[in-house]
């Protein structure tokens, strides 16, 4: 089911069974090299495998969280019990909240499904405290849109070792910097969208409103979405002095704010757009309307004329001069004929017809 309007709709996916251990990738890094941490091991063994060098780090992503999945995290990360019922409930805008030494940040990646034209809204908890970084997929789904990752191959979360060296901050700039680059193709195909409506508009199609509706509903989610990040990113650059985050990531993060602040700007100049059209369809919609009902207007004047005349001779007066009159009749009907094709002549020529 579809979340509300004020939400973000998270559509029905198959269900696939897993094993425990699946659903849970976890990386320990040195040094800004990653690597796979031994069989079996828990959450606590990699908090333990981080405390043990200021150069170490361990990430855990879950994929398809289960209740077991997020009560170990809970007890081996000592979370406040309101950031537990965040983690266990989604369907949230994109915040940035802080808990003692954890920072708790809520994004939202996007992606475009051109044959429905919907943007498809996937919602990611991130919890960060030094040494330590876990990435919650509330939706099952990965920036892209599939259902799965690879993180040796498609470093996903890993930025090179000169990023990643820097710790715990560099994970959550890198992931915030995949979902903003994901922005991009969705902007793309709503702009596709937006044009093939423009023309669908001064075509006459008399279904475009819909249309148009439909996809200003989805721009205006994509709105709330890229303002709210904003919001996140304006939060964690407030936090630079006060956490020590170092300038080679202070610039990465302007970085993804640039890119942020154009993906917002487009969006604010389509939601525009698009009230613009609807403006401009239901102005051609009153002029064909306006023009239907000179047409009516015109053959109904036309009418009235041969009506009137009728009317006059159908009346039962036993005195009227015309009705033993041998002309009576085709003058009567001649009367009717001129009166109909002088009004049509002056019509046509008023454009009416």
């Amino acid at each position: 089911m579809s979340l509300p309007r004020n939400g973000f709709r998270r559509p029905p996916r198959a269900t696939v069974e897993m094993k425990p251990a699946r659903t849970r990738i976890t990386r320990y890094v040195s040094d800004g090299r990653a690597e796979e941490p031994p069989a079996n091991a828990s959450v606590a063994d990699g908090l333990a495998y981080a405390a043990d060098g200021s150069d170490r780090l361990a990430l855990f992503l879950y994929m398809r969280p289960s209740p077991e999945d997020i009560a170990e995290l809970a007890s081996a990360w000592d979370l406040h019990p309101l950031l537990v019922e965040d983690l266990v409930h989604a369907g949230q805008r994109p915040k940035l909240e802080r808990y003692g030494d954890v920072l708790f940040l809520v994004v939202r990646s996007a992606h475009y499904i051109d044959a429905k034209e919907e943007v498809d809204f996937a919602e990611f908890h991130v919890l960060v405290r030094p040494g330590a970084v876990a990435v919650v997929c509330q939706d099952g789904t990965w920036i892209d849109g599939t259902d799965s990752i690879n993180l040796t191959d498609e470093r996903a979360l890993l930025p090179d070792e000169n990023v990643l060296a820097h710790g715990a901050e560099a994970v959550v700039y890198r992931l915030i910097d995949a979902i903003v680059d994901g922005y991009s193709p969705v902007l793309q195909g709503i702009a596709v969208d937006k044009e093939q409506i423009e023309r669908q508009v001064f075509s006459g199609d008399a279904t475009v409103a819909e249309r148009i509706y439909r996809l200003s509903l989805e721009v205006i989610d994509m709105q709330h979405t890229t303002s709210a990040l904003a919001e996140v990113i304006d939060s964690l650059h407030s936090g630079f002095g006060k956490y020590g985050v170092t300038e080679h990531l202070q610039t990465y993060l302007q970085d993804v704010s640039d890119h942020l602040t154009r993906a917002n700007t487009l969006v604010l100049e389509y939601r525009t757009a698009l009230s613009q059209i609807l403006d401009v369809n239901a102005t051609l919609v009153a002029q064909r309307q306006n023009e239907d009902m000179k047409k009516i207007s015109g053959w109904a004047a036309i009418l009235f004329a041969p009506t009137l005349i009728a009317a006059v001779y159908g009346m039962n007066f036993d005195v009227m001069p015309e009705l033993h009159w041998a002309f009576g009749y085709p003058v009567a009907v001649g009367l009717m004929v001129l009166f109909a094709a002088v009004l049509f002549v002056l019509f046509k020529w008023r454009k009416w017809m």
